[in-house]
């Protein structure tokens, strides 16, 4: 079987085009599902399914020979400060489709074990050089720049073979499975996040958007196709979370860069400049927020075409809103 991934002629699918600050709106969903979302309550519903991948990635990442490879690996997957979007992402999108969150549970932890692999990858002195993630010291300031490589390396392929050993193939055929694997590995690869990070070093500031896409919306766009692929969503359904996962996940980071630099303009004494590209480096904050705001209305806007799935849509629309909002705490990250 073949795959095919999206092509455009731009490389720029999903965000949108600068308007003036009076052209500013937020579409919010004309049914009652989206106002339905203010009253979701998002932070139970994430808690519940953490708890659960928390304890099955724990599992997952056993302890075994050689030791320290694996305790490098656990100490960036298991990380308090993670906040399990990819996961929850995953597992809200199968539930959505009327799938069994079992049956996303496997592929749920894959995605945080690419995700943590990648992090620990972007954090190198090599590449973004950041000394700390998820509320902690990164990987390689504990393990060494050779141990933090490993750990990365070895958590890529865990992901791909917890889906084929764990995935209950009487909930997902598997034709399913094979599209998911094929998802993710375009995800992460050569024309997905590894492009994004190679645009970040070496790209100049017209590269931004391309990089936000790709370095950023690749993982939400990645999770939320899992989740429907997983529980036989339509095509059209699927490219539908397509746009939804890339939109939020470009979001989360626009509007995180945007507190940061707002948490180093009252705080001049920590102010720090970080390496890559964003919406804030670039263009600076007002045009990052008005980025935010039509990245919140375009993902809401897709979710409006499941409306007839009724209120397992919620979630999912609850995703935007923490996204743009940061309306709680997860773990011991805000």
């Amino acid at each position: 079987m073949a795959f095919s991934t999206v092509i455009s002629s731009s490389p720029h699918l999903y965000l949108p085009k600068r308007r003036s600050i009076s052209q500013r709106t937020i579409r919010c969903s004309s049914s009652s599902l989206s106002s339905a979302s203010t009253k979701f309550d998002l932070r139970a519903y994430w808690t519940t399914l953490i708890a659960e991948i928390n304890q099955k990635l724990d599992e997952a990442i056993a302890v075994q020979y050689p030791q320290q490879i694996y305790e490098a690996m656990r100490y960036s997957v298991l990380a308090k400060g993670a906040k399990r979007a990819p996961p929850v992402m995953c597992a809200a999108a199968c539930e959505l489709f009327g799938g069994n969150r079992l049956a996303a549970f496997p592929t749920a932890c894959a995605l945080e074990m690419v995700h943590a692999a990648s992090l620990i990858h972007d954090d190198l002195p090599c590449m973004d050089d950041d000394p700390s993630r998820r509320g902690q010291p990164s990987n390689h300031t504990i393990f060494g720049v050779d141990m933090a490589i490993l750990a990365g390396d070895a958590l890529f392929p865990l992901g791909f073979r917890h889906i084929v050993s764990h995935t209950p193939s009487d909930l997902v055929p598997e034709p399913r499975l094979l599209r998911v694997i094929a998802e993710i590995a375009r995800s992460v690869g050569s024309t997905g996040m590894a492009a994004g990070q190679f645009l970040d070093l070496e790209g100049g500031p017209n590269s931004v958007e391309f990089v936000q896409e790709k370095k950023f919306g690749e993982m939400g766009e990645c999770s939320a196709v899992c989740g429907g692929l997983l529980a036989g969503a339509r095509d059209d359904e699927i490219q539908r979370l397509r746009r939804y996962g890339r939109a939020v996940g470009v979001l989360y980071q626009v509007v995180n860069d945007v507190r940061e630099e707002k948490m180093n303009t009252e705080d001049k004494d920590e102010k720090t400049k970080k390496k890559g590209k964003s919406y804030v480096g670039v263009y600076g904050v007002d045009k990052a927020m008005e980025v935010a705001e039509d990245l919140r209305a375009m993902a809401k806007q897709e979710l409006d075409g499941f409306e007839k799935y009724g209120e397992r849509v919620v979630p999912l629309y609850s995703f935007v809103d923490y996204a743009a909002d940061r309306g709680f705490s997860v773990g011991d990250q805000v």
